[in-house]
């Protein structure tokens, strides 16, 4: 599918979109969600909360809505695909992703606020220690995670740090572009899916060729996605990439069962030794059910770890993440205790 970023004014947008979009940054929404016959609906701290301020859309008017704020090859690709991601810019208040699609002949269009100032990543709730191992090249860094628990603002938060911190060559790709970086102590390009390059593969493989210090890969979808962000570790990057999984320790089974049988091994002995770490992170509802709080866990690639993933015998991981707390390392389960302790959840 089509993915562009698209600039757009007051101008030239309707009226009552502008309104709910500026009002989504008023209050702690993490989506919008609009359909025809329905109030507008926000996602706030999980839970879905109707609008009444506002007037029902009707399909015509809904669909007429979106077509602002579309130019003419997303509308192209949105006729042929009946689906659509892109990101739009409301000038001087935020940038927005959105998704539209159809449901039951009824058009749907989801919003999410993308926030022009990121948290400092020593605000997220993460070990700081952290931020000490993007001083080291050639290793591979995964976030991992549920649906919508800051993977986005884990992932930026370190580009953000190292940029401010460190002078590197940063290459990122997304899908579509959300925040966007102003250069500081590094040079940074940041490159859309099909409207700056074709592929994330295709992106990769010539970003080995580009100079490149730091490469952030906003998803890792295949094997040949595997192949390549390995092999940039292996060749003197550090490697930012996220993947949809459920545990850290089970992070290491998905990538190795994703390759055929006569690549696991050298699969492995790759991980091994590129690896640095793994973050699993979710949010929680914080006991006064006010906000969320974010929870994670994380793996370290100690030596006893790599030689579980060189020996492929990757179920034992889970015990050594228990074991690990003198290299830093956390269980989920710990860390909830923790906040609970705390009396955040």
């Amino acid at each position: 599918m089509l993915k562009l970023a698209y600039i757009t004014t007051k101008s030239h947008i309707n009226m009552l979109l502008f309104e709910i979009l500026k009002e989504s940054l008023n209050s702690d929404v993490s989506d919008i969600i609009l359909t025809a016959w329905s109030k507008p609906c926000f996602k706030i701290n999980g839970d879905i909360v109707y609008r009444d301020n506002y007037e029902i859309y009707n399909n015509s008017s809904l669909i007429k809505d979106i077509w602002s704020i579309m130019n003419d090859k997303q509308k192209l690709s949105f006729k042929e695909n009946k689906e659509l991601d892109f990101s739009i810019e409301l000038k001087w208040f935020s940038r927005f992703r959105a998704n539209v699609f159809y449901t039951n002949n009824w058009i749907w269009i989801v919003f999410r606020p993308i926030k022009s100032e990121l948290p400092d990543f020593k605000e997220l709730g993460l070990p700081n220690k952290l931020l000490d191992l993007t001083n080291i090249k050639h290793w591979l860094i995964l976030v991992t995670w549920s649906v919508w628990s800051w993977k986005s603002t884990t992932l930026t938060s370190l580009i953000d740090s190292i940029n401010k911190n460190k002078s590197r060559h940063i290459i990122t790709i997304e899908d579509p572009i959300e925040f966007i970086f102003k250069a500081d102590k590094s040079l940074i390009e940041q490159r859309e899916v099909w409207v700056n390059t074709l592929s994330f593969d295709n992106w990769l493989k010539y970003a080995l060729r580009q100079a490149s210090d730091v490469i952030m890969l906003w998803e890792m979808r295949d094997v040949e996605t595997f192949r390549l962000a390995l092999r940039a570790a292996e060749t003197g990057n550090l490697v930012l990439a996220t993947l949809h999984t459920s545990g850290a320790a089970r992070t290491i089974s998905r990538i190795i069962d994703m390759f055929p049988a006569e690549d696991k091994e050298n699969i492995r002995w790759q991980l091994s030794d590129s690896l640095i770490w793994v973050i699993w992170q979710d949010l929680i509802k914080t006991k006064d059910w006010k906000g969320r709080v974010l929870a994670s866990e994380l793996l370290v690639n100690n030596t006893s770890i790599s030689n579980m993933i060189r020996k492929g015998i990757v179920h034992q991981i889970g015990s050594s993440i228990e074991t690990g707390a003198w290299d830093w390392m956390y269980t989920m389960e710990s860390c909830l205790l923790n906040l609970k302790d705390k009396w955040l959840i």
